[in-house]
């Protein structure tokens, strides 16, 4: 016979799984059911006129988004190539420097950068770049996209290169390497893959964003003239496009929208094989 209390735990437990168990199947099911949107009305929407025509003047039924897919990688791919080596010497600084004095401002500014909203960013940008240069451009908004990386790959390589083993740093230094010798040759191989992969999930996390360019790289229905003239991208035409009063105009947000989620979701696959191999550890 069991004593009162041990089948009070079991129910309590069963109750417990049972409910957390829901919970779970509700939170899959809201990306399911994302996805699942997305796919029926952004599937029979995509076509190889969405990926190399233009868009129509409102009212036409037909056309593409060329210029925003090309827009949206020189938007983003700006930004990485500011955000990127910024945040990642900040996270070794981090991590290989903590006894410094300005490394608890350093991490407190990288933590309220990421919580300030993307709209806010936006405003920044706007207020540093279109307003002195008087217009709106694609280096804008690849600017305010960096501000939002920044701290995001900072907090990670941090994180990554702190799990790195301390004999490793010890060994090193016992063999009478220097300090940035150290971290340039084994700190940072060891925990590359780490870091990879919050470079990734950086940029993947940046690359939907629309309300900072709203601010700052606008929008163009043409090809753009550079990366200092206004530019299309697809976030800001999904949203354009999402408000309009046009059913066709409706079908390709859809269609762009699958595009979006679908390149997210090969950077976030492409993120987890890196991690799924581990940090890597030089061999001698």
């Amino acid at each position: 016979m069991m004593s009162g209390s041990l089948v009070w735990r079991k129910a309590v437990n069963a109750v417990m799984l049972s409910v957390t168990a829901v919970f779970t199947v509700l939170a899959v099911s809201s990306l399911f059911l994302i996805l699942g949107y997305l796919v029926y009305y952004g599937g029979r929407s995509l076509d190889w006129n969405f990926f190399t025509k233009l868009p129509l003047p409102p009212g036409e039924i037909g056309g593409g988004m060329a210029n925003a897919i090309v827009g949206s990688v020189e938007i983003v791919g700006v930004a990485a190539l500011i955000g990127l080596p910024v945040g990642f010497l900040a996270g070794i600084y981090l991590s290989e420097f903590e006894e410094k004095m300005f490394c608890p401002l350093v991490r407190y500014v990288a933590d309220l950068l990421n919580g300030i909203p993307s709209i806010v960013v936006g405003l920044l940008a706007w207020g540093l770049v279109v307003v002195p240069t008087r217009s709106f451009s694609g280096l804008a908004g690849s600017i305010a996209l960096a501000v939002m990386l920044i701290p995001i790959v900072t907090r990670q390589t941090e994180q990554f290169l702190r799990e790195v083993p301390l004999s490793l740093r010890e060994a090193a230094l016992a063999l009478g390497a220097s300090k940035w010798k150290t971290i340039a040759t084994v700190v940072v191989p060891a925990g590359s893959k780490g870091v990879l992969t919050g470079m990734i999930l950086g940029v993947a996390r940046i690359a939907g964003e629309s309300a900072p360019l709203l601010f700052t790289a606008f929008n163009n229905q043409f090809w753009g003239g550079g990366i200092t003239q206004p530019t299309a991208s697809l976030p800001v035409m999904i949203y354009s496009h999402a408000i309009a009063p046009y059913d066709d105009w409706h079908r390709q947000a859809w269609a762009a929208g699958l595009v979006l989620i679908g390149m997210v979701l090969i950077a976030n696959i492409a993120a987890r094989l890196v991690l799924a191999r581990g940090i890597s550890v030089p061999r001698g």
